[in-house]
C-alpha cells in the first residue's frame, strides 16, 4: 500500500550551489548528505514537511543519472511513493504489466525499492521505496 510521497528527486550539475539554493533562498534544511558509489550519485536530502527534496549529482560522467543530466539537464527526475512492503508492491506492478526498471527490488539511499518506467507513467519516473527499520 502506498502510504505517502516520500520525496521528489531533482538531479543537478552542482551539489554545493543546489544545497545553497534550496537551503538558502528556499529555506530547507539540509538533513543528510552521503555518497552512493553502488549508484554513481551524491545526494542531499532536506525535508519539506512529511515529505523530502532530494537534490542528486552524477559522480561519474558515464552513469544513468550523468547521461540523464547531459540528455535533459536539470530538474526534476523521480517522484518516490513510499509503501510498506516492497516486494508485495513489485509483485503487484508486475502482475498488472506495468514495464518496470528493476525486476527485484535495489538499495536506495533510504530503503529498498524499485522504479517503474517513464514510459509507462505518462513520462515521470516512479520510485517505489520501503524506507529501512529505524529499531
Amino acid at each position: 500500500m502506498i502510504t505517502r510521497i516520500n520525496h521528489i528527486a531533482i538531479v543537478v550539475a552542482d551539489l554545493d550551489e543546489a544545497i545553497e539554493t534550496y537551503r538558502n533562498k528556499i529555506g530547507l534544511t539540509l538533513a543528510k548528505r552521503l555518497t552512493m558509489p553502488e549508484q554513481e550519485v551524491e545526494i542531499a536530502f532536506l525535508p519539506a514537511g512529511e515529505s523530502m527534496i532530494e537534490l542528486i549529482q552524477p559522480i561519474t560522467e558515464d552513469s544513468g543519472v550523468a547521461k540523464y543530466l547531459a540528455k535533459r539537464g536539470e530538474g526534476l527526475h523521480h517522484i518516490c511513493l513510499e509503501v510498506d512492503d516492497v516486494e508485495r508492491t513489485l509483485e503487484e506492478m508486475a502482475e498488472r504489466s506495468l514495464q518496470l526498471i528493476n525486476e527485484e527490488p535495489i538499495r536506495a539511499a533510504e530503503g529498498w525499492g524499485f522504479f517503474v518506467h517513464p514510459k509507462a507513467a505518462h513520462g515521470v519516473l516512479i520510485e517505489f521505496l520501503q524506507p529501512f527499520d529505524e529499531d
